[in-house]
């Protein structure tokens, strides 16, 4: 076999010479591991002098020198160019959690960004965090561990040598200054794009020059394998014309020197072109995403400088309109006509400079909310435009927006009234074991293993249920309303308050028992009176009923359905609450939306709200439509966003709601609705010119020391507020739960465990007793409610349980012997 010489033709080519300057990245090399094989068989040897050494171009295997420099630390191998140029990469641990610590990661250091990587490969379509060094906060903790905080996070990352660790802190330093003073140096006016874009050009610059240089390798490839190619032939052709055989056996040689060098030639070309088309097939994959992405921006910006335009010329006509209309009626005042003309002073445009523009729902027909100034309303008052209302000219004066009815009592009425408690004793701060829990459940079956109460809060379901009356008064308010639009209104922000205690307590409320009951008798307070059971078990459910001296009854049954889907808990409440006025007849209908709880295995528990809501008025088929839009971490909207429409029977839109479930919710009276041009997604969009919103329910702030009392408001410290006057089986009267209130979790866990015991034994008995029934041909009847019973609801159709008497008149008697020993 042949040994080539750096004589040979192949270390001569302009390919394989000796460069200047840095050697390319590893992406740029030709030959793959397949070619190595090839390359041995001819015995080729590596170029001593290692920084320079041409054979890397075509990835043989390192000399020994390389090889030493390769056995550092594999942060300080990955690293790329010194710590002074724009980018840096290497491995660093990055610190998780304290089940798997800290985690090997790949860093990427590149115009004042830090983003990290879990190999290599994801490089190319998934980041898995980014620090922004300009606002970033650096840190070394001892030889190995740099800490990064920015943005309220902290990032614990550790070098594998002190040498190494230095490194990059010099590099992040370096970054951060060249970060910060880019950011000094850009103007005023280019806002908070200017960063992003200068990243896109760097990026975009970075790969135009990796893909001229893939372009001139392969020319390179391709002069080379012409002249090889043209050696080879000339070769073979003097082969041709040879007599004697030891010259033959000489070019014999030669010829299959130049066929090796002329294989491995084709394979580099072979492997520059498969990198270039892998390089470029992902960069056009990301700018095809990119050029969507400003197509379909273009498109929404046409949209709405269509939409614009189109209320600009309506409010221009209408301007026009109304001076004549004001003009043409003798009984005006004279004060209202000064004020209608005064505007024709004014220019047109001025109506639309305080127009303020909302989002659409996404299951719902898309709409954009604009807000009108005081000339607009003012001259809409005066004109007799059909909008929304039916073109009356009294719907659109702004004091009609909320009826005299609706609004002669606003928050909670000031009346004597019983000195309730304010706290409760502080959360213990218990650690959580979770191997004294698992051990507790090794060799239980699963509906055995006791839940220690550590995960619960001291109060049960019932209760929970019970806290939706907490803004009772929107309900008071809603009865005195004369419209049923603004009674509408009301309703659904009283469905929506429901959920503004739910924002921070995320932990579990006690099951109740079967028949287990929780009364709320604010009668002599607030007139009405609350009662809550546990009619099911398995399934579990629960019935309420509330009802109230200023007008109203709320019942429903609730049966909750959860499922567990790894890193978060979905719970779907089942069945529909029911509203009825008692002066009007309005009957009311809707259903609660699914509640997320986040973080189940690992991390902080947080709770989110999503789904529909479809509020019903069987009397007068008026609607209220409700979204409760899912937190987004990519999201620009809102956090716990809900938005609305109040439609008649008709499905024209009379009232706009806005807001969010855990602070408060606004109502904006419809006064114009226009439809608009199709959307990027097919929708058609409508326009809705409103009054301004006006404060529907505004949520209470939480009391002091709340944090330190499970987040309690100030009616759920008084749910377990002792009475002695309750029913046997109340709430309040249940050990465990008095007991985890008063900070004894441990007596607590016990006298739970021996609850869950006890109601297994008396289940076991009612199905012995319904096999006996049934083995004597008898019938069982099983277990029955006390205070509620089931019937069929001729508006829904549903079977479901309703109150039927007579708690109320035991709790005057004092007489609970129809009571069960529950407890």
């Amino acid at each position: 076999m042949v040994r080539p010489h750096l004589s040979s033709p192949l270390l001569s080519s302009p390919l394989l010479s000796p460069r200047t300057g840095p050697d390319p990245p590893a992406s740029s090399s030709f030959v793959s591991g397949a070619v190595v094989a090839p390359v041995v068989q001819v015995g080729l040897r590596a170029c001593p002098r290692c920084p320079r050494c041409p054979w890397r171009l075509l990835r043989l295997s390192p000399c020994r020198r390389m090889s030493e420099q390769g056995k550092g630390s594999a942060s300080a191998s990955a690293a790329a160019p010194a710590p002074g140029s724009d980018t840096y990469k290497g491995w660093l641990f990055k610190w998780t959690n304290y089940l798997k610590g800290y985690q090997r990661r790949w860093f990427v250091l590149s115009n004042g960004l830090l983003s990290y990587y879990r190999t290599q490969a994801e490089m190319a379509h998934t980041c898995r965090g980014t620090i922004n060094l300009a606002t970033a906060h650096i840190d070394t903790e001892d030889a190995c561990n740099i800490v990064l905080s920015s943005g309220g996070r902290t990032y614990h990352l550790k070098a594998s040598t002190e040498v190494e660790r230095q490194r990059w802190v010099t590099a992040l330093e370096l970054a951060k200054a060249k970060a910060i003073r880019m950011m000094n140096d850009q103007s005023d006016d280019s806002g908070d794009e200017e960063p992003a874009s200068q990243t896109d050009r760097s990026e975009i610059q970075g790969t135009l020059k990796i893909l001229v240089s893939k372009l001139d390798d392969l020319s390179t490839c391709n002069d080379l394998i012409a002249k090889h190619g043209a050696a080879l032939q000339r070769s073979l052709s003097e082969l041709e014309g040879l007599r004697v055989p030891v010259e033959g056996g000489e070019k014999i040689k030669a010829v299959n020197e130049r066929a090796t060098l002329f294989r491995i030639t084709s394979n580099a070309m072979i492997n520059a072109c498969r990198d270039f088309l892998d390089l470029a097939e992902t960069h056009s994959r990301r700018w095809q995403r990119a050029l969507q992405y400003e197509r379909e921006q273009r498109t929404h910006l046409e949209e709405t400088i269509e939409q614009l335009a189109k209320q600009h010329n309506s409010l221009e006509r209408a301007w026009r309109e109304a001076p004549t209309l004001v003009s043409s009626t003798p009984s005006a005042p004279a004060s209202n006509k000064e004020g209608s003309e005064r505007p024709l002073k004014e220019e047109p445009s001025d109506e639309d400079e305080d127009t303020e523009y909302f989002d659409a729902m996404e299951d719902s027909p898309a709409f954009i909310t604009v807000t009108a100034t005081e000339n607009t309303q003012h001259r809409r008052s005066q004109s007799n435009l059909s909008g929304a209302s039916g073109g009356q000219p009294n719907d659109w004066n702004q004091d009609d927006h909320v009826s005299v009815s609706c609004n002669d009592v606003s928050g909670k009425e000031l009346q004597p009234r019983r000195q309730r408690r304010t706290h409760i004793p502080d959360k213990p701060n218990y650690s959580l074991n979770l191997w004294s829990i698992m051990k507790n459940c090794i060799g239980k079956e699963l509906s055995k293993i006791p839940m220690p109460v550590n995960f619960n809060e001291p109060l049960s379901m019932l209760q929970r249920l019970s806290e939706d009356l907490e803004y009772h008064e929107l309900l008071d308010k809603a009865a005195r309303c004369d419209s049923s639009l603004e009674q509408m209104c009301l309703v659904a922000a009283f469905s929506v308050s429901s959920y503004s205690t739910t924002v921070h307590r995320t932990a579990k409320p006690f099951n109740p028992l079967l028949g287990e009951t929780y009364e709320l008798d604010r009668w002599e307070e607030f007139g009405y009176r609350s009662l809550c059971e546990q009619v099911s078990h398995h399934p579990p459910a629960a019935a309420h009923h509330v009802i109230s001296q200023r007008g109203w009854t709320l019942w429903q049954e609730i049966t909750i359905a959860s499922k567990f889907r790894g890193k978060y808990l979905s719970i779907m409440p089942l069945g529909a609450i029911h509203l009825q006025f008692h002066s009007s007849g309005n009957h009311y209908v809707w259903r609660k939306v699914t509640s997320t709880v986040h973080n189940i295995i690992v991390g902080k528990l947080w709770i989110d709200q999503s789904g529909d809501i479809e509020i019903v008025n069987h009397r007068t088929k008026e609607t209220c439509q409700l979204k409760f839009s899912p937190y987004s971490y990519f999201s620009r909207e809102l956090p716990r966003k809900v938005t609305g429409v109040v439609a008649d029977s008709g499905g024209q839109a009379h009232y706009i709601l806005s807001g969010t479930w855990d602070d408060k919710i606004e109502s904006a009276k419809i006064i114009q609705s226009s439809r608009g041009g199709s959307g990027s997604e097919g929708k058609q969009k409508t326009v809705y010119q409103t009054l301004s919103p006006k404060l529907l329910w505004k949520k209470y702030p939480l009391p002091e020391n709340a944090e330190n009392m499970y987040y309690f408001s100030a009616l759920a410290l008084t749910l377990n507020e002792p009475d002695d006057r309750v029913g046997m089986t109340d709430s309040r009267l249940r050990p465990d739960q008095r007991l985890m209130e008063e900070g004894r979790w441990d007596e607590a866990n016990a006298e739970k465990q021996r609850l869950e015991e006890k109601q297994r034994a008396v289940r076991r008995r009612r199905e012995a007793e319904a096999t006996d029934a049934q083995d004597e041909g008898k019938e069982y009847e099983g277990y029955q409610p006390l205070w509620f019973h089931q019937r069929r609801n001729s508006i829904t159709g549903e079977t479901n349980f309703v109150y039927q008497g007579g708690y109320w008149e035991a709790k005057d008697r004092q007489d609970w012997s129809v009571c069960q020993d529950i407890f």
